[in-house]
């Protein structure tokens, strides 16, 4: 709720996401934008107009960590705990990466003990189990791994969110929980239906 005037902005990768991400901060000259990526020289940083850091540096100096590396062996674990406890108090870190870049127990840990919050579009397993503690957390957002879909799954994509909203309205159990709820919209077992659209509530989607 602090606004995001004057703050740094780790970005791990200059992957296509990435680098689409870049550009979308650099109408916000009051952003300062970090950037980790081992292949990108000094050059390619300074025409991204970023400023190129360590990943220990960026972790460390970030208000916003948003993850935008691709699963590889080498990237696997790639934030682990040592990386989580440089984060400055009231950090979030943003994956919608893969899951497994992060040190999954690592993360829970962090977030349970409130010091950091996290946007997960991704987590690590996929979905989490029902009795994840991150669904109840209020520093943690979950959103559905589904953003890739393409032709006829758009449809499926419009018609989830529909019945979410639709759930919303009628102050019935959600597949997705909002941060800070308190116990409102509680967790039910998966009907049939749920089970054929592949979702469950209180989960998210993939």
């Amino acid at each position: 709720m602090s606004g995001n005037y004057g703050r740094t902005v780790g970005v791990v990768s200059a992957s296509r996401t990435g680098r689409a991400l870049i550009e979308l901060l650099r109408p916000f000259p009051a952003l300062r934008v970090l950037l980790y990526d081992p292949y990108v020289t000094a050059d390619e940083a300074a025409e991204l107009g970023v400023e190129p850091v360590t990943l220990p540096e960026l972790m460390s100096r970030s208000d916003v960590v948003t993850l935008q590396t691709p699963l590889l062996p080498e990237t696997v674990g790639l934030i682990d705990a040592a990386l989580l406890a440089r984060m400055p108090d009231g950090a979030t870190l943003i994956n919608t990466a893969r899951g497994p870049v992060v040190d999954a127990e690592a993360l829970e840990r962090e977030l349970v003990g409130g010091r950091i919050s996290a946007v997960l579009h991704v987590t690590d397993p996929e979905p989490l189990p029902a009795s994840s503690p991150l669904y109840d957390l209020p520093n943690v957002l979950l959103t559905p791994h589904i953003a890739g879909s393409m032709g006829t799954e758009l449809r499926r994509m419009g018609d989830m969110a529909a019945a979410d909203l639709a759930r919303y309205v009628r102050s019935a159990p959600r597949r997705i929980r909002s941060p800070g709820s308190r116990g409102t919209h509680r967790r039910r077992e998966a009907s049939s239906d749920d089970e054929r659209s592949g979702t469950v509530p209180g989960r998210t989607a993939c």
